[in-house]
């Protein structure tokens, strides 16, 4: 598996956007904003992950096709974003995800990423969302950011 920047057709890449964010109206809007990186496997792209920067980054939407997730491909998305980060002076690194889906914000945390907000009432028809998602048995409503501090970091 090799991770590399991404500069070809992005809606080419709109299914694992999808993956990532269930309101077309939201991937419409960034879709083209910043860099994205991709995972291949024998030339098969398997994970994708946007990355905006500025003194704060943000990890805007990552995804891995699900009969790869699991096996380290999200690690190392998140770690080449790291390192752009770094190599751009970002001092921290910002990602959002639903309060409702347990497993992301357990993934997000062990790369190091810690709690810093939450966003009430961010998924809602008028943002874009369906009504009725749940996840892990829970409704979709809030939305949590989190960071990662890179200041002082070589």
């Amino acid at each position: 598996m090799i991770v590399h920047r991404y500069d070809g057709d992005r809606d080419l890449l709109r299914p694992l956007f999808r993956e990532a964010d269930d309101s077309e109206q939201q991937i419409d809007a960034y879709l083209d904003l910043g860099a994205v990186f991709v995972a291949e496997d024998d030339g098969e792209i398997i994970g994708h992950l946007q990355l905006i920067t500025g003194d704060d980054a943000e990890l805007k939407s990552m995804a891995v096709t699900e009969s790869r997730r699991g096996t380290g491909v999200g690690r190392a998305l998140v770690r080449a974003a790291l390192e752009h980060c770094r190599q751009n002076a970002a001092k921290r690194l910002l990602v959002a995800t639903a309060a409702a889906d347990i497993g992301n914000l357990r993934f997000y945390q062990r790369q190091g990423f810690r709690m810093l907000r939450i966003e009430r009432d961010a998924f809602v028809p008028s943002t874009g969302y369906p009504d009725e998602i749940v996840i892990d048995g829970i409704p979709l409503r809030d939305r949590v950011w989190l960071s990662q501090d890179l200041a002082g970091e070589a």
